[in-house]
């Protein structure tokens, strides 16, 4: 399976056999170019794509020992994310599937994250509850054993990812956010600032991340009007404490409530240390197992978009050369509505 990923900033192939073997992998990131910016610029994202899809793709060949005449099927991230950078790798899918005559599969990018865990983890078993977090999504799904998913939490405005960013910036920390945010962390009191824990008490599993934002960003407003010097590492800790508190106990619930014995965390957020800390041990308390992807795979990668594609592939799914760019693509909504596998 050939898989292909340009929905925010990295360009980037993989070649994946029988869905579970990585034969290559790259990813060409175009963060340094956009930190000057303070975040993702959506028109220099795509033509930068447009400059580095064939040889990544080149590389991607080259790497696993393959010919475009190996490739059963080609695999594509249609949404969500960046249209401009979206139809990029679409079009190079389009014309690969059409040249070689091969199936053309088209993957939700966040389903795309989910299965980062089945590439890494042999032993994973379903079904389980998965945690999601990045800077466009929070969201809490249950993955049946037949590999569909239902979602049954979703953040109802910024994501966790977007929060580290929106914060991040306001420390003067760069971008992107969330890496900044947790290595400061380390050297601060996660105790110093009680910052709210938004809808921890709730009896849902839906997120809110807009008030936390605003009350760090508060907080550090009014020490520095009153000419107080701002403990970078204190309040970067406290933010992130109340976060992974939020998402932590939500997870624990939803696990709990749906009988599930597995956990999964996914998404550029789940390299977080913090994050994968605190769920590991409230799992481990509980007896659930708690699987994550290595660093590699937790951010945008084309090898969880092979991998995705190679069960839609096996469940019958087909694209056809319509296929456009979504970038609001959504997982059905946080109204537990059920998708199978072959509408992903």
């Amino acid at each position: 399976m050939l898989g292909i990923e340009t929905s925010c900033d990295e360009t980037s192939a993989a070649v994946v056999e029988d869905g579970s073997t990585i034969r290559s992998n790259v990813i060409s990131s175009q963060v340094l170019m956009h930190q000057k910016f303070g975040g993702v610029v959506p028109e220099v994202a795509s033509r930068h794509h447009v400059r580095l899809i064939l040889p990544v793709l080149d590389q991607a060949l080259n790497d696993a020992g393959a010919t475009l005449q190996d490739i059963s099927a080609v695999a594509v991230a249609y949404g969500p994310g960046l249209v401009g950078s979206l139809l990029v790798g679409i079009s190079a899918a389009k014309s690969i599937a059409m040249a070689c005559n091969a199936p053309l599969i088209g993957v939700n990018h966040v389903i795309g994250h989910i299965y980062a865990n089945v590439l890494a983890h042999k032993d994973l078993t379903l079904p389980a509850v998965c945690l999601t977090v990045s800077g466009g999504h929070t969201d809490l799904l249950l993955i049946g054993e037949d590999h569909s998913h239902t979602v049954i939490g979703s953040t109802r405005d910024d994501a966790a990812g977007e929060a580290f960013d929106k914060v991040a910036r306001v420390l003067g920390l760069g971008y992107p956010g969330g890496p900044h945010v947790d290595r400061v962390s380390r050297e601060g009191n996660p105790s110093s600032v009680k910052f709210p824990r938004p809808m921890i008490e709730e009896d849902n599993f839906d997120f809110s991340f807009s008030g936390l934002k605003t009350a760090v960003i508060n907080h550090i407003h009014t020490l520095r009007q009153r000419g107080e010097s701002v403990p970078v590492a204190d309040v970067a800790a406290s933010f992130q404490q109340a976060l992974v508190d939020v998402l932590t106990a939500k997870t624990i619930r939803a696990a709990e409530q749906e009988r599930v014995s597995t956990v999964m965390l996914s998404g550029g957020v789940a390299a977080n240390t913090k994050l994968r800390q605190e769920l590991q041990r409230e799992c481990d308390s509980r007896g659930i197992r708690l699987f994550y992807p290595p660093p590699v795979l937790c951010t945008d990668n084309a090898a969880m978009i092979a991998c995705a594609g190679y069960y839609l592939w096996r469940s019958g799914h087909r694209a056809d050369l319509s296929l456009n760019a979504v970038p609001g693509l959504t997982l059905g909504g946080a109204d537990r509505e059920k998708e199978s596998p072959d509408t992903p």
